[in-house]
């Protein structure tokens, strides 16, 4: 159990937050930074697999040069006991995948964003040759904000040099796999942009393109079959957007969009008026593909038979004299037979005409066909029960009603019950709810001086509150944008509204290095203030404390004072020097001088008094002197000792002056 656990002694890891076929994700805390992350961990049964371990370590490599918005930040990398980690970004969410599910076919321009959003995070990726090979709504991530997250380089690029079997992860990526990477061919730029296309189309129908019964199956359809048109599921893609996928969808990489950078302009002017009725993307015949031979017909082998005079040679002269002869007698044959065919020619002339004025015209002239009543059907149900008639229908004409259900067939032209000829084109009038007009733009204004106005315009109205260089109030962003058609009454508007410039708040850098915290600082432009002051608790070159207080909001450019540790501050030390220090002679027995031993104890910064410094004997007193080095703060100490009893223990103060 890896709950509690502290990888590299920094991330303790808290909870576990997601895990797929290769890894587990937990959601973490960095002590040494104060932030919480996600940790991706290897799964045990792949950690002894020494290539994929290498191709593990150069992806995670890679994936750190990446700085994008849309890009979850890659932070660490590392080993122990076994256990190979990723330290990424956490992004509190959902993954896109869950959020389809709640949502299902989501709204043209909330789709559209969330493209334009990941065009742009994946043109920064090819921009330095990483490819993702794995793009699904199960690897991105999406803030309640709407700003979404890609993840999952690493491990999606390294799996590709691994055997991959039919596991339920696999099943779920095959659904947004490339037809070259269904063929087992190398993924490249154009692998991620059919994947996008996948993705964008899943945006808007609320499922995806191609369904079967096993991983094999599904990939067979992306390598054999058209992706079906998403308007199948929703009428009210327009042409410009279906384009789209169907551009990035093809089969042939070399008609897809060459750049994440293009599909990505094209998104951004989808719903430009100009565009939205464009021409449908069809791929161009190739004029110099290799084409069917028909069978010649046995008949065919004649046409070409002239009627050229042949001279014969030698011999065969005689012969064809001969035969002449003969030709002569069968020529009065053949006059008889010349009435025969004149009255039998006749008679076939008599039938043709017949034929032709009664049973030809038949084929020939259209069948009068009375026009159905498809009124109240959905668009793709009439059309298909028109064509079915015989008929050719047009584009759809919408109109705006409340009467009639969005996509509904409100009428036909011819109308209903009226005899036309068959192959007549019909006009289908197609509801498209209720009148529609252009979103406002209401970004710039300040939140508060329109609350009341938007709340009785829109059925609801979301706020979100975003660090911005705009006043604090405006409104930053809004969905849907400006440029879309909306009713009103039963619109849901999203705003993003600023509370001010953004806001560095640091954590607590007690105990980090000088250089982990001006790196810090100098990464979120803050300016570092550098003081030292001498500590007798924190060592030398760690933090003491900090100016402002942890968590204090900052903007760029503010300064931060930081009090580094010297250290304990150095002690000043004297030579303090005792003279006439007097050592008596004590006789036992008067009159007779018998010698005694002297032994002479110090104690200052040089020495200890677990030994004595001098011993000498004196038959007599005596007098000595003793020099003492004292460090501020502390005291000297000198001690006499005559034969085994101490008669002198004093200490020696440091000098006041």
């Amino acid at each position: 159990m890896l709950i509690g656990k502290r990888l590299n002694d920094r991330y303790k890891l808290l909870k576990m937050i997601g895990g797929g076929g290769m890894a587990n994700v937990y959601l973490a805390h960095d002590d040494i930074l104060g932030r919480d992350v996600a940790v991706k961990i290897l799964r045990l049964d792949y950690s002894n697999n020494e290539e994929f371990i290498k191709r593990f370590h150069r992806e995670a490599q890679s994936v750190t040069t990446l700085s994008h918005p849309n890009i979850v930040n890659m932070y660490d990398v590392g080993e122990e006991d076994g256990i190979y980690y990723l330290v990424m970004e956490y992004v509190p969410g959902q993954t896109l995948k869950q959020y389809i599910i709640e949502q299902g076919m989501l709204p043209i321009g909330e789709a559209l964003d969330i493209m334009e959003q990941l065009t742009s995070a994946m043109a920064h990726a090819h921009h330095f040759e990483i490819v993702h090979r794995d793009i699904k709504p199960h690897n991105i991530l999406i803030r309640a904000d709407g700003v979404i997250k890609v993840t999952d380089f690493g491990i999606a690029t390294a799996t590709s040099a691994t055997t991959i079997t039919h596991t339920n992860s696999v099943l779920g990526s095959v659904h947004y796999l490339s037809p070259e990477q269904a063929r087992g061919g190398i993924a490249n730029k154009q692998s991620d942009i059919y994947s996008l296309g996948i993705v964008m189309f899943e945006l808007l129908t609320g499922r995806q393109p191609f369904s079967g019964e096993s991983a094999v199956a599904i990939a067979l359809k992306h390598l054999q079959s058209e992706i079906p048109s998403p308007k199948r599921w929703n009428e009210s893609i327009p042409q410009s957007v279906e384009n789209i996928i169907l551009k990035a969808t093809a089969k042939d990489p070399f008609h897809r969009y060459q750049s994440a950078n293009a599909m990505k302009r094209d998104i951004e002017t989808a719903l430009y008026p100009e565009r939205i009725n464009e021409q449908p993307f069809y791929i161009p015949e190739d004029m110099e593909a290799t084409k069917a031979i028909p069978v010649i017909q046995q008949e065919q082998l004649f046409e070409n038979v002239t009627d050229e005079t042949i001279v014969l040679q030698g011999s065969k002269v005689d012969e064809q004299a001969r035969k002449e002869d003969e030709g002569l007698n069968k020529k009065k044959k053949r006059s008889n037979k010349w009435l025969k065919v004149l009255i039998i020619t006749f008679l076939l002339l008599a039938i043709g005409i017949t034929l032709a004025l009664t049973v030809i015209p038949g084929f020939f002239i259209p069948k009068d066909v009375k026009v159905p009543d498809v009124a109240g059907m959905k668009y793709t149900t009439a059309v298909n029960t028109l064509v079915e008639k015989g008929f050719e229908v047009t584009e759809p004409n919408i109109v705006y009603t409340d009467d009639v259900e969005t996509g509904d067939v409100i009428k036909t032209d011819p109308v209903a019950g009226r005899v036309v000829k068959e192959n007549s084109k019909i006009t289908i009038y197609q509801s498209g709810g209720k009148k529609k007009s252009k979103m406002i733009d209401f970004t710039g204004k300040d939140l508060e001086s329109i609350r009341t106005e938007l709340e009785e315009k829109y059925k609801q109205v979301t706020v979100y509150y975003i660090e911005d260089d705009r006043p604090k109030g405006a409104i930053v962003e809004q969905f849907p944008t400006s440029d879309q058609m909306v009713v009103e009454a039963e619109q849901e508007l999203k705003i993003w509204v600023s509370k001010g410039p953004y806001q560095i708040r640091p954590g607590d850098f007690s105990r980090w290095t000088e250089n982990s915290v001006t790196g810090y600082l100098n990464e979120r432009k803050l300016t570092p203030d550098i003081k030292r002051e001498y500590s007798d608790t924190v060592d030398k070159g760690l933090v003491i404390s900090q100016s402002p207080k942890p968590g204090t909001p900052l903007k760029e450019g503010d300064k931060v004072t930081i009090i580094i540790s010297e250290g304990p501050k150095p002690k000043v030390t004297k030579t303090v020097k005792v003279d006439n220090i007097s050592i008596p002679y004590e006789s036992s027995i008067i009159g007779e001088k018998k010698p005694q031993t002297i032994e002479i104890y110090k104690e200052d910064m040089q020495q200890k008094m677990d030994r004595p410094i001098e011993t000498r004997t004196i038959s007599e007193s005596a007098t000595i002197s003793l020099e003492f080095v004292i460090q501020e703060g502390t005291k000297g100490h000198y001690k006499i000792v005559r034969d085994g009893v101490t008669i002198i223990d004093k200490e020696v103060p440091y000098p006041t002056q």
